[in-house]
């Protein structure tokens, strides 16, 4: 029989599933909107946006509201460290936005399902760390879907598969940088202690980059506020949501397992291209779908091949 505590807890894991899958769909979704409906084609402000909410909520919650105890840096090679690892995950973010304006994101997420592909070649010349050769052969199906999926793809634009690729390998490589640099126990950080040092970075980062190539952010952002009221609110709420996916992935993995997360994360995807196709009504092909398919099934075949075999 179930207890009143477990019945509790089931709820409270619910609730923060239910609240991750929201929040990281929405920031997608909200991304496309602006980048692409609203006629807002400033990727790299609207990331600059994410990482100052992300740096400014980052220190609330945990000086402040004290969600994790707080981690200082210890010496200069982690603080260097950590700000590689942020320019990575800029460039991720910023290739993920830009592909956003020129892709569908359905299409966006069937070649962001291929992240345990870059994950294993990126490990593999990082570290030489080698997977059961069932592992890699998982993997076949991964790239083969988005193939597929590729040339049945109404939409295709090269430039925005271009960006979606590297957007995707760049968060490969950030996961295991990470497990790289910050390997040793003294010098560990979990990921929203992590999050709090790398969003100032990469706003110092951003900030030049937006003033440089989107020159006229301010101008055009202030012509397009009049035109939609609800612009300034849009990207407020984006730029909120962006940090609260972080948070409530952190919570998720705290609360639920490695593997746990990653069955939900398959699922997420899936979810995010249909209420995508159903909200933007972006056409969509038999071999498109095939494809997508082939690789979510590829995804987790090799997420049980890696289970099976540690």
């Amino acid at each position: 029989m179930s207890t009143p505590q477990s019945e509790k807890q089931a709820l409270f894991i619910t609730s923060l599933i239910i609240f991750w899958y929201s929040s990281n769909i929405g920031v997608l979704l909200l991304n496309k909107l602006l980048l692409s409906n609203y006629g807002f084609s400033f990727p790299i402000f609207l990331t600059m946006c994410h990482m100052s909410a992300c740096a400014v909520l980052s220190y609330v919650s945990i000086v402040f509201l004290k969600i994790v105890p707080f981690q200082r840096i210890k010496s200069r090679s982690q603080f260097l460290r950590i700000s590689t690892l942020s320019l990575v995950f800029c460039g991720s973010v910023v290739g993920g936005n830009i592909s956003l304006r020129y892709l569908p994101v359905s299409f966006n997420q069937a070649v962001g399902a291929t992240t345990p592909f870059f994950t294993a070649v990126f490990a593999y010349m990082i570290t030489m760390k080698r997977e059961a050769w069932l592992t890699y052969g998982c993997l076949v199906p991964v790239v083969a879907g988005v193939v597929i999926a590729s040339g049945g793809e109404p939409n295709f634009h090269l430039y925005g598969f271009i960006m979606c690729i590297g957007a995707t390998a760049a968060r490969a490589f950030k996961s295991v940088l990470q497990g790289v640099l910050l390997s040793s126990e003294g010098e560990k950080l979990n990921s929203m202690n992590l999050l709090l040092y790398m969003s100032p970075i990469a706003v110092l980062v951003l900030m030049p980059a937006a003033i440089i190539m989107e020159p006229d952010v301010i101008d055009v952002t202030a012509t397009l506020a009049t035109e939609h009221r609800y612009l300034g609110l849009l990207i407020l709420v984006n730029s909120a949501m962006a940090y609260g996916a972080n948070l409530l992935n952190f919570l998720v993995t705290k609360h639920t397992s490695a593997l746990t997360l990653q069955v939900l994360g398959n699922a997420k995807g899936a979810v995010a291209v249909v209420i995508s196709i159903l909200l933007f009504r972006n056409p969509v092909t038999f071999t498109g779908i095939a494809g997508y398919t082939l690789t979510v099934m590829g995804v987790v075949a090799y997420g049980e091949a890696k289970r099976r075999h540690k």
